[in-house]
């Protein structure tokens, strides 16, 4: 298990260097496919030995060799954490293949349109689209009697948000209504403790900014993407096992 767990870590810390690449270039429209990395300041292209996932922010302690700038902490981070949520789920799912491998999915989308929502505040249609088609290839042929829930909940789940964006459109936009829906596919009857935990959090966070900013906090954009993502992880991780205790708390016999 050990090895198993040291993999996946070091599987999760070099897919999360791709999903920085993916994050920063699609909301630009450039193409993921080719093109070397290269210095958002002084555009110089990042030598390979720079580009090393965590290790190589760690050695130029956060700055470009070649001019210096800061290269944003968010992108060690990012890795860091895929690192440990792909060792970690694999330790909560096991080791089925189809269902680790869509929690792996997930944990990237989610990962990818956290930055991209953060830094640009959208959530690009290629992922949510590329991670949906994933999804449905590798749940079709494994999974297919859990097909009709999956969809099931991603229509409930993008109708509860489409319903919030109508009746609040400033703070919710379409793009969090298909992450939802896409959650839903994922997660299946996971997805409700998932939208819970994501509202559960973002209103924390909305009682913190008007404890610390008054009144002006509510002129305050906040994506909402980033807190649907946590409760995404919430529910790959604890979902179906909080569905269980409800039903079993509430409806026993």
């Amino acid at each position: 298990m050990i090895v198993a767990l040291a993999a996946l870590f070091v599987l999760g810390v070099v897919v999360g260097s791709f999903v920085g690449v993916v994050a920063h270039r699609i909301p630009q429209g450039e193409t993921i496919v080719t093109g070397r990395s290269r210095c958002d300041s002084c555009g110089e292209t990042i030598a390979a030995y720079d580009n090393v996932p965590l290790v190589s922010w760690i050695v130029l302690r956060g700055r470009c060799r070649h001019c210096g700038e800061r290269i944003p902490a968010a992108y060690p981070l990012v890795e860091l954490a895929l690192g440990v949520l792909f060792a970690l789920t694999y330790l909560v799912l096991g080791d089925d293949p189809a269902q680790l491998a869509l929690g792996l999915v997930l944990l990237s989308v989610l990962a990818a349109i956290t930055i991209t929502d953060l830094e640009h505040t959208i959530i690009p249609n290629a992922i949510l689209i590329a991670g949906a088609a994933i999804c449905l290839a590798i749940a079709i042929p494994t999974d297919p009697e859990g097909l009709p829930e999956r969809l099931i909940a991603a229509l409930a789940a993008g109708g509860v948000l489409l319903l919030v964006a109508l009746a609040y459109p400033r703070g919710m936009g379409m793009g969090d209504v298909k992450l939802a829906a896409l959650l839903g596919l994922f997660l299946g009857r996971a997805v409700v403790p998932a939208l819970l935990a994501g509202f559960a959090v973002g209103a924390l966070y909305g009682l913190a900014l008007m404890a610390r900013h008054g009144a002006g906090a509510r002129k305050r954009a906040v994506p909402f993407g980033p807190f649907l993502a946590l409760g995404g992880v919430v529910g790959l991780l604890a979902g179906d096992e909080m569905v269980d205790w409800y039903l079993d708390s509430f409806f026993e016999g």
